[in-house]
């Protein structure tokens, strides 16, 4: 018996390719006991996330069933020459490595991720329920999901982030707490600054106001944050409420001085203000970190943070390599 997975994902495809061949939450099971409809197919599991669509396959023989899946995706998603540069192939005992990564989080795009543990799981139930599994597939994914849980478990993958949005939401609940009871207001309605704002929009940010020099792009990015717009000429009074500013203007000077700061430092109560300065050149002067009560983080800083993270987590991804490394002995030693 041949043990084949043939696929695609966020490292091999662009998004434009990849939904193409998505298939919807509810039809895995459709789609896995129509793969084992194929002659010479025995066993089949169709994953498909907003990342990767995969299909996992036991074989009489891997060549002729290979092209009977091929023909699969030929008919049901128009698959060409062209797109099959974007697939990979995985066969035998590379499948169950590949397999165990993937349901550990080490092939998503955000490292360490949980939810595609629970995708997999949801995959291969429903083809189980479909009938469309057997004693190696059943096996392969059992044993996934147990390694899944051990890495997590086992090693702190999870732990640090790596981007500098997710850092300085970090940092923020650091001095906070939590976010739920904090206004946050944004400077600039760029690319960073909005990354920035969902991180913490995600994290439930209380309030979250927008200002722009384009009224329409901070009108824009407020709707999208479900917070509130107000015209660049009035960010000064924003100062007095907000709890956290995120700056990323495109200026070629400070646009936050220290004199901004002191203006409303007894409205304020002399409260916490977490500001990060995520523009080049810098948007607020470094006068303002020299204030009591101001946390003031620049964007080399930031980065410095997710350099110490990527490291740490360099670590941990190779701890959590070796452990996936001895499970798929033990699966090999299964399959005798």
């Amino acid at each position: 018996m041949d043990l084949i997975c043939l696929g695609l994902n966020h490292q091999t495809a662009p998004v434009e390719v990849r939904e193409r061949f998505a298939v919807p939450g509810d039809k895995l099971g459709e789609a896995s006991q129509r793969l084992v409809e194929l002659p010479g197919v025995n066993e089949a599991v169709v994953l498909s996330t907003c990342n990767r669509m995969e299909v996992y396959f036991v074989a009489d023989e891997a060549g002729p069933a290979l092209e009977r899946v091929k023909g699969y995706l030929a008919s049901g998603f128009k698959l060409s020459r062209e797109d099959e540069s974007h697939f990979y192939k995985k066969s035998q005992l590379d499948v169950a490595k590949h397999l165990c990564r993937v349901v550990s989080g080490l092939d998503s795009m955000v490292l360490g991720e949980n939810e595609i543990f629970g995708q997999v799981k949801q995959a291969y139930m429903q083809a189980l329920d479909s009938s469309a599994t057997g004693g190696l597939l059943n096996k392969l994914f059992q044993k996934s999901f147990g390694v899944g849980k051990k890495v997590r478990t086992k090693t702190s993958i999870q732990e640090g982030q790596t981007s500098v949005g997710s850092v300085a939401v970090d940092l923020a609940e650091k001095i906070f707490g939590n976010l739920k009871s904090s206004e946050i207001m944004v400077i600039g309605a760029g690319d960073m600054s909005r990354t920035t704002a969902q991180r913490m929009a995600e994290r439930g940010a209380k309030k979250i106001y927008v200002t722009n020099r384009s009224f329409d792009k901070a009108q824009d990015l407020a709707q999208e944050l479900n917070g509130e717009a107000f015209s660049f000429d009035e960010w000064e009074k924003g100062l007095a409420k907000v709890d956290v500013v995120v700056s990323s203007t495109g200026a070629t000077e400070p646009v936050v001085l220290a004199k901004h700061v002191e203006a409303v430092r007894r409205a304020r109560k002399y409260r916490p203000l977490f500001m990060i300065d995520i523009a080049v050149p810098r948007d607020i002067d470094s006068a303002v970190g020299e204030i009591e009560e101001v946390y003031l983080y620049d964007l080399d800083t930031l980065q410095q943070q997710v350099a110490e993270n990527m490291n740490k987590r360099e670590e941990q991804v190779r701890l959590c390599e070796t452990i996936i490394e001895e499970e798929v002995e033990q699966f090999k030693e299964i399959q005798r």
